[in-house]
């Protein structure tokens, strides 16, 4: 039962204490909300309690000469308004205190001018602080000639230094600790505007990927969803033409064009991130790479474009991420040859690795399509260029495109694997963000 007891009474501390310390916090934020919403009325309360504190040592005193009442307000009321003018109310304070000195003696609300000191260096400018010293000090010397006492068993001078001494001493704490408070206010000043610039530098950088993220997934949803489309259209093209006198080939053009699309949903779904790893399509489709083109080169030629493949080097060593940046960039030359050239083109793909470089070379020689949209009879440059600029600048690459001079089109580039010291979790190069891509051509095959 001893120890039920013992468990049972033990919280009860525990629980006090906690609840004494939010309540005391509480207090803190209470006290600071009200300081910084209502100093005025923070610091007629505090002159309230000086002029109560001050005039109960004197009430017999105050009570015999009421006129001593008015130089006892003079001195401690004005503090009031010590924030809104700090050297304002020193000067009221300190010529009350001046006839106060000619008229009567010391009193105890005489602090008043400690407090309105330490306002002045808490607030006000290097010089205003000096000056409040200096009057203040020159009160402590017309005080002590005036009211220093000569003791017994010492002389005048003695008892002189000494008052001095312990009035300086005050009026220069006063002052210290309103110029150290000024200082911790500047710094905590200081430490808040860092702080913000810390987070708005933060929110920009934020802002700075969540844009660049948008780009990637633009581009790459552009290069998967494009290629695939375009190779599907023209697999159905060739199946509608070929039903009536082939069907066997019609058959197979549809079968290639259902392979084509469940490959497209399939990169889609990895680069979206929601393909399972128990899916079979993950292991039937890895990520493409340089050893993929030979696969893409079929697709294109299965939907009517004959295609040369020429690989060069060993791509073994090349990292991932340059590898699927090369598969993209021969995947949308391919698309775009495609898409805007004249039946009869032939298109020819060079890719060669060497120690630190990825040379990539797509050339076709067909005509470009008579295109209807107006935005293409202007040559207003299309996303694919433009991401594949993108794709080569994040290795150091500066693309090439443009017609040949007997007719077709050309994209070339050389990736540069020394300059990435880092790749995303999909193979992007991290390390060249600032390296933009090149301006535009106004005169461009693709719309």
């Amino acid at each position: 039962m001893t120890g039920l007891d013992q468990t049972s009474t033990a919280p009860g501390p525990r629980r006090t204490g906690v609840a004494q310390g939010l309540a005391g916090l509480l207090g803190q934020l209470r006290g600071r909300i009200l300081t910084e919403r209502y100093p005025t009325l923070v610091d007629f309360g505090c002159a309230l309690a000086l002029l109560l504190l001050t005039s109960m040592p004197q009430h017999r005193f105050l009570a015999a000469h009421p006129w001593v009442w008015a130089l006892h307000l003079g001195l401690v009321l004005p503090l009031t308004f010590r924030r809104r003018a700090p050297f304002a109310v020193f000067g009221v304070t300190a010529a009350v205190a001046f006839v106060q000195w000619l008229t009567t003696m010391g009193m105890p609300a005489d602090i008043a001018v400690l407090f309105a000191l330490y306002t002045v260096a808490a607030h006000c400018r290097r010089r205003r602080t000096v000056i409040a010293y200096a009057v203040a000090e020159l009160g402590v010397v017309l005080a002590v000639l005036r009211w220093t006492p000569v003791g017994e068993h010492g002389g005048l001078l003695a008892n002189l230094v000494k008052v001095f001494v312990l009035l300086s001493g005050t009026v220069t704490a006063a002052a210290v600790t309103g110029l150290n408070v000024r200082a911790r206010r500047a710094q905590l000043t200081a430490l808040r505007q860092r702080a913000h610039d810390l987070e708005r530098q933060r929110d920009q950088q934020a802002a700075l990927a969540v844009a660049e993220e948008r780009s990637r997934i633009a581009r790459e949803m552009h290069d998967i969803v494009t290629h695939n489309l375009s190779v599907m259209v023209a697999l159905a093209d060739g199946a509608v033409y070929a039903n009536a006198h082939a069907p066997d080939k019609a058959t197979a053009a549809m079968r290639q064009s259902a392979e084509t699309g469940r490959r497209a949903l399939t990169d889609m779904r990895r680069f979206l991130g929601v393909l399972r790893a128990d899916e079979p399509d993950a292991l039937r489709h890895p990520q493409p790479g340089i050893a993929q083109l030979s696969t893409l080169v079929e697709q294109v030629r299965a939907a009517g474009l004959p295609t040369e493949l020429h690989l060069d080097g060993d791509h073994s060593a090349v990292s991932a991420g340059a590898q699927l940046t090369a598969y993209r960039l021969v995947q949308e030359s391919l698309t775009n040859t495609l898409k805007h050239t004249s039946p009869g083109a032939t298109a020819r793909v060079r890719v060669a690795c060497g120690p630190s470089t990825v040379a990539v070379e797509v050339c076709d020689n067909g005509h470009p399509k008579p295109h209807r949209g107006h935005s293409a009879q202007l040559g207003h440059p299309g996303q694919g260029l433009t991401g594949m600029r993108s794709r080569a600048a994040g290795y150091g690459g500066e693309l090439s495109a443009g017609p040949l001079p007997g007719g077709g089109w050309r994209v070339a580039t050389t990736l540069v694997l020394d300059d990435v010291l880092d790749e995303g979790p999909d193979g992007s190069a991290l390390t060249r963000a600032a390296g933009g891509a090149p301006d535009e051509p106004q005169e461009l095959r693709t719309p």
